[in-house]
C-alpha cells in the first residue's frame, strides 16, 4: 500500500522509478512546503512528475492549466493507466461530457483535473472552484504567459484572476522547457509567484547529438531517412508546401511518412497524428504546428529542412528527439540560397554553434 506521506513511495509505486531526476526533488520539496515555485527544465526531465507527486500527496484538488488538448489526453490517459484519478476539460468534451467531469470533480473524485485556460473563467468552472479544496494550481508551457514567449496565449492571463477569485490560495507552480531571463521575469510576475523557489536545471541533453549539414538538401534528407528506416523522426519544414512536398518525396520512395500543418482538417490532423504516435507511420514531416506536449519517447531524429524561427524555437523542436534518454540526433539542413533572413539564420547558425560545442 502506497505511502502517500513519503515521496520516494509514490515516485515508485506510481511512477515506476526509484530515483529522482535532475532538480525534481528540489522542487517537489518546495512545494510540499507551500512554496510558489518555477521550473525551467528541458524536455524529457520529468517536469510533470514535480507537480503530480506533490498533488498525490496534498488532500484537496490539483488543478493543471495546459495549453494543447493532445497535452491533456496524453497525461491524463497515463495517470489513470497509473492508477491515478485524473480527468480533463476543454472543447474536445461534449456539453453531457464536461458537465459530468464537472459533478465528478465536486463529488471529489479526481486528484488532478486538467483544465484549459480558456475554461479557468467560466461559471461552471468557478462554482466547481468554490465548492471544493484546491491545494495547488500548476501551469505547464508557463512561457505562453509572456509576450516573450514563442507560443504566447492571451487566455493564460486569466490565470491570476482565477487564483484572486479563490477563496483560500494555493500553492502556485510553473513549469517549462525553456525560457530567457525576460521569460521568467514576465512569468513570475503576470503569475504573481510569492517568493517562490527558481530553479533552472540547464539546457544541455547529454543524449543529444546536434548536427549542421549542408549541401543538396533533398539529397541529405532522403539518405538520412533511408539510413535510419527503422527509426522514428519529425521532419519541420517552414511551409505547408514545403511539409506537401517532402512528405510525397519520402512516399514515393515506400518511406512510411505522413504530415502535419495547419491547413489539414482537424481529422486528418489527428488521424496523422496517431499514426505517427503509434507507430504506423513512424515519419512526421510537419510545421511548428507539430509537437507541443506530443509525448513520444522514441523519436530517434529531429531534422530541420527549412531555418527555424529562432534559436528558442529550435531548441523547442529539436528537444522533443530522445525523451527516452537514449540517443538521438537533431540535425539541421543549411543552404545559404535557401535563405531569406540571412542575418538572423546566422545567428541561428552560431546559436547552434555554441550548442554543440557546449
Amino acid at each position: 500500500m502506497t505511502d502517500f506521506r513519503n515521496k520516494y513511495s509514490v515516485l515508485q509505486d506510481f511512477f515506476g522509478h526509484s530515483q529522482f531526476r535532475n532538480g525534481q526533488e528540489q522542487i517537489i520539496d518546495s512545494i510540499l512546503a507551500g512554496r510558489d515555485c518555477l521550473g525551467v527544465m528541458p524536455t524529457g526531465a520529468g517536469k510533470s512528475m514535480c507537480y503530480q507527486i506533490p498533488a498525490l500527496m496534498f488532500d484537496g484538488i490539483t488543478i493543471v492549466v495546459s495549453p494543447l488538448i493532445s497535452l491533456m489526453k496524453d497525461q491524463v490517459n497515463s495517470l489513470i493507466q497509473s492508477g491515478v484519478r485524473a480527468a480533463y476539460l476543454n472543447s474536445s468534451l461534449t456539453a453531457a461530457q464536461y458537465e459530468m467531469a464537472i459533478s465528478n470533480a465536486a463529488r471529489g473524485m479526481y486528484k488532478i483535473i486538467y483544465v484549459a485556460p480558456e475554461r479557468l473563467m467560466t461559471g461552471s468552472f468557478l462554482s466547481l472552484a468554490s465548492s471544493v479544496k484546491i491545494s495547488m494550481l500548476a501551469v505547464d508551457e508557463a512561457h505562453c504567459v509572456s509576450q516573450w514567449g514563442q507560443d504566447f496565449r492571451p487566455s493564460y492571463l486569466n490565470i491570476v484572476e482565477f487564483v484572486n477569485q479563490l477563496a483560500v490560495r494555493p500553492v502556485v507552480s510553473a513549469f517549462t522547457a525553456t525560457a530567457t531571463e525576460q521569460v521568467r521575469d514576465d512569468i513570475l510576475c503576470v503569475l504573481g509567484l510569492r517568493s517562490p523557489k527558481v530553479l533552472v536545471t540547464g539546457f544541455d541533453r547529454a543524449n543529444l547529438y546536434f548536427e549542421v549539414r549542408t549541401g543538396n538538401k533533398k539529397a541529405e534528407l532522403l539518405d538520412y531517412v533511408k539510413e535510419h528506416r527503422t527509426e522514428s523522426g519529425i521532419v519541420y519544414c517552414a511551409t505547408r508546401k514545403n511539409v506537401e512536398e517532402i512528405c510525397t518525396m519520402l512516399q514515393m520512395e515506400d518511406i512510411p511518412a505522413t504530415r502535419y500543418h495547419a491547413g489539414l482538417s482537424a481529422e486528418e490532423r489527428k488521424s496523422n497524428q496517431d499514426l505517427f504516435i503509434f507507430d504506423e507511420k513512424p515519419v512526421m514531416v510537419a510545421t511548428n504546428a507539430f509537437g507541443m506536449g506530443i509525448d513520444k519517447s522514441n523519436v530517434r531524429y529531429v531534422v530541420h529542412y527549412n531555418m527555424p524561427q529562432s534559436m528558442e524555437n529550435y531548441y523547442q523542436e529539436a528537444g522533443r528527439a530522445g525523451r527516452d534518454g537514449e540517443r538521438a540526433e537533431c540535425i539541421l539542413l543549411y543552404s545559404r540560397r535557401h535563405t531569406v533572413k540571412l542575418k538572423e539564420n546566422r545567428c541561428i547558425i552560431k546559436g547552434l554553434a555554441l550548442t554543440i560545442a557546449y
